[in-house]
């Protein structure tokens, strides 16, 4: 079951590099399991961004759950930044989400970039959530207060308060160059964020 949510992911291409750490990324112990919200469908998507690929990402700075504050401007000039928002912690595709950056960790690395993982859920709940989830490589932030914020700046802050489901690629010169504001009832397809990735050295 593991091995075809790893096709699912990647797809053939690049399947055989990866298939090793499929089963270290996407195990989950039983009660991590039992204490996952499972909830309702919801609409697709239910903001207006406020940004464009090709224009400045909004700077920022947001406590991370490793301790101390993230910025997104300190890594202007030096990296590129991904920002992954989800809606919320304990929730289905959120906890298979992130855990499946570890596949491509390597891309990441040879791309120049590092990866931010942002809820707008408080510091504890993020704790108990990513320490049960298991070892993620990327710093992972929250934007609890004030209430969604920096979201906010991306217009991708839902009116129930959580945010949408969001990736945005920010090269090293703080320009936006990829959007996926995907439907918050699905994990969007690991590949075209590669994809986006490898664009960045082109």
């Amino acid at each position: 079951m593991q091995t075809k949510k790893c096709i699912h992911w990647i797809g053939l291409v690049g399947l055989l590099s990866v298939l090793p750490f499929c089963q270290t990324a996407f195990a989950t112990s039983d009660a991590f399991k039992e204490n996952i919200y499972k909830g309702e469908t919801l609409k697709p998507v239910d903001s207006k961004l406020m940004v464009n690929v090709g224009s400045q990402a909004p700077d920022f700075t947001l406590p991370s759950v490793a301790g101390g504050k993230m910025t997104l401007s300190r890594y202007r000039g030096g990296k590129n930044v991904v920002l992954s928002f989800v809606p919320a912690a304990w929730t289905p595709v959120c906890s298979d989400q992130w855990p499946g950056y570890n596949i491509i960790k390597g891309i990441f690395e040879q791309n120049d970039a590092i990866l931010f993982g942002i809820t707008v859920d408080n510091i504890p709940t993020l704790f108990a959530w990513t320490n049960q989830m298991g070892k993620l490589w990327f710093p992972v932030l929250s934007d609890f207060w004030p209430h969604g914020a920096v979201a906010k700046k991306f217009g991708v802050l839902r009116s129930d308060g959580v945010t949408e489901r969001a990736l945005f690629v920010i090269d090293k010169k703080g320009i936006i160059r990829y959007i996926d504001v995907h439907d918050i009832n699905k994990r969007p397809p690991l590949e075209d964020l590669v994809g986006a990735l490898e664009k960045l050295g082109k």
